[in-house]
């Protein structure tokens, strides 16, 4: 992508007074701050709501208000406590309280909040630099993997040890939710928030996010809703798997309230994120970057950010009515009293379908960013990327029935919805033709970004193949509820969408580390990782085309060699994780340091620094030609070659004279 500079001069705009060092409250806090503030509070909510209680519910039956057991409120109160202690102590709080004392916040607060000058301390932080964010993402993100990965071994080896009981079936049926729900969280933030933090404000032009302090927000409102999640296992857990359906979910122990409370939270942290990243894009966008001159990169956040913003709130207002349920006596999703499941299950599904689009759209859209870069071509067919890209958004508002074909609910819609399912094939399958056009006849450079494209191609034809048969209902009434339906979802959102995203975090590590992936132990870990993928999933579809169920403990001797051939496949994936983990951290710590354009390519990112420097470009840039012109002369260029020729002209007239 070419640019020109623009100069200017700055113009000079008068600061407030500033009272105080810069940065205020926030120098005296940090994470541990935070963990300290948020305990304290959490157990200060606890007993004031446990006092208030017992008080109200001791006086007798002779009291009218007196409280039924079993409400926990006072558990409920103690996690909204956690989430607001921990915010306070972060200092998310210190610019309302500044707004509100009238102590405008200056230029130095600015560049402190930012973290400037300020080494690895601004990492455990509220720093606002987007850089930084998208560092703390990509770490919390690495975390979150982790726990969910053990938590998988943990079920396969209950699964692959067919001869005992490996786990008490309530806290084995804990693992196999939470681990849902932590795999989800980690997929639907692993490409949107350390890349779309760190690199798409750069790849737009722009020196930072719109929204600094949001931005800082969304990350430790995440941080915030991890624990109450975690800690559901230390409570009675949640039994009914990371789709938690009412009325179960209503009779469930008291870890379901760390559920809800985590949902609840990470839902306004996503929000937060989707409305920062779209503002971004639309309005901060380099002067000269018209829309057809976008990295298709760009359109992929726009559109998984659109989705999270749109249907998000449909699973915040699930559990927000659920947790009413649980502890106001409520009755929204409780039969006995007059309440729906029907409307649960749709509230649900509302955000359940589209965030697998929410997940395979950025990783799919990072391929298609760099692929140009290692077939040195221009993207085959951009327009059809970007339809493709919209017509899954759009189309994502009309499929989310097809999870509910068996429960009974408005049968008569069964056969639109299967129509609807099997159109939103059409534009996705778009986007692997793109793919496959822009490889067609090229000499693909064979380094491990390079190496995800393939894989991930071949993964979403069998998600997307296995996709349209569960599409249809007389197949998914065969198929529903069986381990088929694991084997297909986990193709679709590991096998394109963390096998992409391991692909993308490769590509663009350099720029934002500062040093290459160890290409060696980062594809020794991918392939072996990509082996076990198959070896476990495949053997995953054999069992479920056998018939057996998903989310069991015990099952007939028919399934024991499927479940043992899953159960080494996933121990090599661990593997091959684990590799991949050690390129990370050991190119993190020695790899080889990467120059300003560590791979050639033409995007805004590549003409900064690296490491980027703190506003990232020293003048603002002016686009003056798209970001995959691989084999087509750039005008600058001819202009300098022109310009030489006719020096080298001069000076030989010169001589000759």
């Amino acid at each position: 992508m070419s640019t020109a500079v623009a100069i200017h001069e700055e113009a000079h705009v008068p600061q407030p007074k500033q009272i105080s060092k810069p940065g205020g409250l926030l120098r005296r806090t940090n994470f541990l701050t935070a963990l300290i503030s948020g305990v304290v509070t959490a157990a200060v909510f606890w007993f004031v709501t446990d006092k208030i209680t017992s008080a109200v519910a001791g006086a007798g039956a002779t009291n009218s208000m007196a409280l039924p057991s079993g409400l926990n409120i006072n558990i409920t109160m103690m996690y909204i406590g956690w989430v607001i202690g921990f915010m306070a102590g972060i200092g998310a709080f210190a610019g309302p309280i500044r707004w509100f004392l009238g102590h405008d916040l200056t230029h130095a607060d600015a560049e402190y909040m930012a973290g400037k000058d300020m080494g690895r301390e601004k990492f455990w932080k509220f720093t606002t630099d987007h850089k930084v964010v998208g560092i703390q993402y990509l770490v919390v993100t690495l975390v979150l993997f982790g726990f969910g990965g053990l938590l998988a071994m943990l079920i396969r080896t209950e699964l692959g040890a067919t001869w005992t009981e490996v786990f008490n079936p309530n806290f084995y049926n804990s693992i196999i939710g939470t681990h849902g729900i932590v795999m989800i969280i980690a997929m639907i933030i692993v490409i949107s928030g350390p890349i779309g933090n760190f690199i798409v404000p750069i790849m737009c032009g722009a020196r930072d996010m719109a929204f600094p302090r949001l931005n800082a927000l969304s990350i430790w409102l995440l941080i915030a809703a991890i624990p109450p999640l975690v800690s559901n296992l230390l409570m009675g857990g949640i039994r009914d798997g990371w789709t938690v359906y009412q009325p179960l979910a209503d009779q469930a122990p008291i870890g379901m309230i760390g559920y809800q409370i985590c949902i609840i939270t990470f839902a306004f942290s996503t929000g937060i994120a989707s409305v920062n990243l779209i503002t971004t894009i639309v309005r901060m966008r380099a002067a000269g970057m018209t829309w057809s001159r976008t990295p298709i990169l760009v359109y992929g956040i726009l559109g998984s950010s659109i989705m999270g913003l749109v249907w998000f709130p449909m699973y915040q207002y699930s559990q927000i009515l659920a947790l009413s349920d649980r502890t106001l006596l409520t009755s929204f999703f409780v039969p006995s009293s007059g309440g729906s499941v029907w409307l649960y299950e749709n509230l649900f599904w509302l955000l359940g379908h589209p965030e697998v689009y929410v997940i395979v759209i950025p990783a799919t859209a990072g391929l298609l960013e760099y692929l140009p870069v290692f077939v040195r071509k221009p993207l085959f067919s951009y327009k059809l990327a970007v339809s493709g890209i919209f017509g899954v958004v759009g189309l994502s508002a009309v499929v989310w029935v097809h999870h509910m074909y068996m429960t009974g609910w408005a049968p008569q819609s069964n056969y639109p919805f299967m129509m609807s399912t099997e159109m939103i094939s059409i534009p996705f399958s778009f986007l692997v033709l793109v793919i496959l056009g822009t490889m067609w006849r090229g000499k693909p450079w064979k380094r491990l970004p390079m190496m995800a494209v393939y894989a991930v191609v071949w993964n979403k034809v069998i998600g997307g193949i296995t996709g349209v048969y569960l599409s249809d209902t007389p197949v998914d009434q065969y198929m529903h509820g069986s381990m088929f339906v694991v084997a297909h979802f986990h193709y679709m959102l590991m096998g394109a969408g963390l096998f992409g995203a391991m692909g993308v975090i490769s590509y663009f590590f350099p720029k934002m580390i500062g040093r290459y992936l160890d290409e060696l132990w980062g594809s020794i870990g991918f392939w072996t990782a990509f082996a076990g993928f198959q070896i476990t999933f495949m053997s995953m579809f054999v069992a479920g085309l056998q018939g057996m169920p998903r989310r069991v403990l015990q099952f007939d001797s028919l399934f024991n060699i499927s479940n043992w051939i899953s159960t080494i496949g996933a121990y090599i994936i661990g593997i091959g994780m684990l590799i991949f983990l050690y390129a990370i951290i050991d190119s993190w710590r020695n790899g080889i340091p990467a120059p300003d354009n560590p791979w050639g390519g033409k995007t805004l990112e590549n003409f900064t620094s690296t490491p980027v420097p703190h506003e990232n470009f020293p003048v603002l840039p002016v686009v003056t030609s798209g970001p995959y012109d691989f084999g087509t002369p750039d005008p600058y260029e001819l202009a300098d070659d022109a310009i030489m020729q006719k020096t080298e002209g001069a000076e030989k007239v010169s001589a000759r004279s």
